[in-house]
């Protein structure tokens, strides 16, 4: 959650891209139709796929090699074949972004945010998903009104993040107001405790920026009391104590810490009966497969055999080993506009920069 943030300037390098496209053909192509020669196979030499550094570079590499044959596989059935497939990650996520933009780098796997910062050089195809939830109302007496939120076997390709009020008297009132349907006020808001994450967090800091500037037009810091929490274990820990009467945090993060809060917290109460939902962000998109504007080989036939490829890599055993790695579960195809929040979000970060 914390990937938007770590866009900005880098001095990091690239390898050059030696990328090239080229038709197959025969004697007796001179004979065939124009029709028949859009359905020549195409070759491609070389490949370069570059991912964010989210976890130990050895272990993406590791756990990414198998990807190699595996898009091969695919995209030769998409009519394109493919020499070479070569996988690096980038020292930074500005680096690869900067990739995209330069054309050293044919796809990056990038988060959302990264892909917002460097979309003059990078068109994003794909939009990961991952397990849906029970509850993904704008309206937080929905969350309130169907609680425990469950997993669901729905693909999703965003999540939200939820202003959660605790057990304290102030989180009560606060959850009390909301469920009789009536709307907050920026008193009702800033009078309570708050604990939130840095800056660098989307669901703990940049998407309810943009709810309270949306709202209210104002920020987190203009709120008169709020912490800053180092995890979200911590933020919950505060909420528990009743240190604080409201924390911001990813939809589904009750369900992470439900056994804390009961055994490592001492609650009385289950963390469904004790807490409620008083806001819900924008959807937060999840992470994309982008690929770069200036490389001579993305065509748009070729970034539509990737959709195909990908997607279907998604649904083989062999292929959601590999995208596991990044926590995705399968793909859907994107365009420039899911991300339009994650722009805003961009302004949030250049503004409280200044």
């Amino acid at each position: 959650m914390a990937l938007i943030a770590g866009c900005g300037n880098s001095g990091s390098s690239s390898p050059q891209n030696t990328s090239t496209l080229s038709s197959s053909s025969s004697d007796a192509d001179n004979n065939e139709t124009s029709s028949d020669k859009g359905a020549e196979s195409k070759e491609i030499e070389k490949l370069r796929i570059s991912f964010v550094p989210s976890k130990d570079p050895e272990d993406i590499i590791t756990a990414t090699d198998p990807l190699k044959d595996l898009l091969k596989t695919q995209l030769a059935a998409e009519g394109f074949n493919v020499g070479e497939i070569s996988i690096d990650v980038g020292t930074t996520y500005e680096a690869v972004g900067e990739a995209l933009t330069a054309g050293t780098t044919d796809i990056g796997f990038v988060p959302g945010g990264t892909y917002a910062l460097y979309d003059d050089g990078a068109d994003v195809i794909l939009t990961a998903t991952r397990a849906g939830l029970s509850n993904d109302s704008e309206s937080p007496k929905d969350w309130n009104d169907n609680k425990p939120t469950e997993p669901t076997t729905d693909q999703a390709t965003y999540y939200r993040s939820l202003f959660i009020a605790g057990p304290s008297a102030k989180g009560q009132a606060l959850a009390e107001k909301v469920n009789k349907g009536k709307s907050l006020t920026w008193e009702d808001i800033n009078d309570a405790n708050w604990a939130v994450m840095s800056t660098s967090s989307s669901a703990g800091y940049i998407y309810p920026t943009l709810w309270l500037q949306e709202n209210f037009n104002k920020s987190i810091t203009d709120l008169a009391h709020v912490v800053t929490s180092d995890s979200y274990g911590s933020s919950f820990a505060r909420l528990a104590a009743e240190q604080v009467d409201v924390i911001v945090a990813f939809a589904d993060a009750r369900r992470d810490y439900s056994e804390q809060w009961t055994n490592e917290f001492s609650r009385p109460g289950s963390i469904w009966d004790e807490t409620n939902v008083i806001a819900v962000t924008d959807g937060i998109y999840n992470d994309t497969i982008s690929v770069s504007k200036n490389s001579p080989i993305i065509t748009d036939d070729f970034k539509k055999a990737l959709q195909n490829a990908f997607i279907s890599i998604a649904q083989t055993e062999e292929g959601k080993k590999v995208i596991a790695v990044y926590s995705h579960e399968g793909y859907q195809a994107a365009q420039s506009s899911d991300y339009d929040a994650e722009r805003k979000a961009q302004e949030v970060i250049r503004e409280m920069k200044k």
